[in-house]
């Protein structure tokens, strides 16, 4: 039994993205369903923030479906510094109401669909002239189908390993209701 049973998807990852500042687009076609898993997909190497950022946004969605299994996906990408308390109350506060913004930040989830994602999974994380103005941290940017303005997620490198870890999402703020809850719809 999938934790993403109700999106039907196939099951092997691909990715691609280069190290370089820019926009970079992901594809999946499975979204991680276990820490197992993430550490078998190429962007668990965590040698980019664009790829680290891509990774919070699966396991958002993991944590959704399974806070269990989310928490342990967001451990890995949080490195040496694990999930505090506060952040562990932040995140079931958000997910109490709706399940569905982590996904609105792949192509095709709008509100007109409910936030169903097109498939394969595919998000683009794109950096600004502001996302490196600090030597080792990065501020990159996600859009979302259901919020006019673009959300970040801050990164940490760890020179001594070469990885770039999750040190701060702002990425699950409200978004458009979907259609199937507006009342007005």
């Amino acid at each position: 039994m999938s934790i993403f049973d109700n999106l039907n998807q196939p099951a092997v990852p691909v990715s691609n993205t280069k190290p370089e500042e820019g926009s970079f687009t992901f594809v999946f076609n499975a979204l991680p369903e276990s820490l197992g898993n993430m550490k078998a997909m190429p962007e668990a190497s965590l040698d980019t923030p664009y790829k680290t950022a891509a990774l919070t946004v699966c396991a958002l969605c993991a944590y959704a479906a399974a806070p269990e299994i989310g928490t342990e996906m967001l451990n890995f990408l949080k490195g040496p510094q694990p999930l505090s308390p506060y952040e562990i109350s932040f995140l079931n506060d958000r997910f109490r109401d709706s399940k569905l913004v982590p996904f609105s930040y792949f192509a095709g989830a709008t509100p007109e669909n409910n936030y169903t994602p097109s498939k394969p999974f595919s998000l683009t994380v794109f950096s600004n002239p502001y996302s490196f103005q600090n030597e080792g941290r990065a501020t990159l940017h996600l859009t979302s189908g259901g919020a006019d303005s673009p959300r970040q997620i801050k990164l940490r490198l760890k020179p001594s390993e070469g990885k770039w870890y999750l040190n701060e999402q702002m990425i699950l703020v409200g978004i458009r209701p979907p259609k199937a809850a507006d009342p007005w719809a």
